[in-house]
């Protein structure tokens, strides 16, 4: 009898956790004009004109609307630019974002 013992290959497969997605949400003020916030809408968030009225819209007349889901690097570099972009011309409008639940 051969006495050789052969262990069988084990093979170990590494799961890649997909990263954790952010919201940006609009927040609404009475300031900044409709016009304004669709245009950084269209720029920032490559929104159509229709996309970008809806959103604004919505965020009017709730307060707050997700614009758009992210990674968290994403969501906070478009929400900041955005937000910044708004500052730059003297209006109050403000991007923010939290994690997806």
């Amino acid at each position: 009898m051969n006495d050789t013992v052969i262990k069988p290959k084990t093979r170990t497969k590494t799961k890649v956790e997909r990263p954790k997605l952010h919201k940006v949400i609009l927040i609404n003020d009475d300031f900044t004009p409709r016009e304004f916030v669709t245009m950084i809408l269209k720029a920032e968030f490559r929104m159509t004109e229709d996309q970008a009225y809806k959103v604004m819209i919505t965020a009017h007349k709730l307060g707050a609307c997700v614009v758009a889901v992210f990674t968290k690097d994403v969501a906070e570099t478009k929400a900041t630019r955005a937000t910044d972009a708004a500052r730059t011309k003297g209006y109050p409008l403000l991007f923010t974002t939290e994690p997806e639940e």
